[in-house]
């Protein structure tokens, strides 16, 4: 993985006895997209959680752009360009959709007004323009987990992970949010998304990594990996006879 634009290596998380995530090592080059799968509890959430930050890593490491940024805390990583969305929405409730955006954007564009273009643009961005000066406590789910990207996309991050930013919305909510991730994607933006919605998945076209009790079990395209028995019996549970 050397040049890698983004690799984890031997990346593992221990929580007393339990291991979240064990030994998982892939890279990324700049502008990839891949989706991240396997069951509830297979350690996706803490896998983003190592590469942002907001966990330490029990071992293993994980460099950006050829630096060595595993002990480094989520402030400086998010400055390094790393932006991300969490499973659990966390909007700003009693701030607009604007001044959610704009937390953000104050990162990298200390002044007020630098700040509210910038947070303005993503808005526009995720079809969220019309809605900057609503509480975001009244916005729905979707224009949450859209505010959640606008927001991340804010920071100028150059590696965006989403976190299940799809789960809970209609067909058409979901078709809205494909379309976004691949136009980011198209656009250059390196994209690591985890994702249940095998549709989604297909759709991206693209790399496809699953886990399995924190262990890496599948890595390539979509349909070879979906078709692979490790994943069938992982995943999508066992093949009837």
């Amino acid at each position: 993985m050397s040049g890698a634009f983004l690799s984890l290596s031997g990346l593992t998380k221990r929580f007393g006895g339990l291991t979240a995530v064990s030994d998982v090592s892939f890279g990324m080059a700049a502008g990839d997209l891949i989706s991240i799968i396997g069951p509830n509890g297979a350690g996706k959430t803490t896998l983003f959680n190592l590469v942002t930050g907001q966990l330490p890593a029990t071992a293993g490491r994980v460099a950006f752009k050829g630096q060595d940024i595993t002990n480094e805390p989520p402030q400086v990583r998010a400055r390094r360009g790393f932006g991300r969305t969490f499973q659990i929405s966390k909007t700003l409730t009693a701030l607009t959709t604007l001044e959610n955006a704009m937390v953000g954007a104050f990162l990298h564009h200390r002044d007020l007004a630098a700040a509210s273009r910038r947070a303005e643009e993503m808005l526009e961005l995720v079809g969220l323009g019309a809605r900057a000066g609503i509480k975001a406590g009244n916005l729905t789910l979707s224009e949450r987990r859209r505010l959640e990207i606008a927001r991340a996309l804010a920071l100028d991050c150059s590696v965006l992970l989403l976190d299940e930013v799809m789960a809970g919305l209609n067909q058409t909510e979901v078709a809205d949010v494909i379309a976004l991730v691949r136009r980011l994607h198209r656009e250059g933006l390196t994209i690591l998304v985890i994702e249940h919605n095998l549709k989604v998945v297909r759709a991206f076209e693209s790399r496809v990594i699953v886990l399995d009790f924190g262990a890496m079990i599948a890595d390539g395209m979509p349909e070879a990996v979906l078709s692979d028995p490790n994943v069938v019996e992982a995943y999508l549970g066992r093949k009837r006879t």
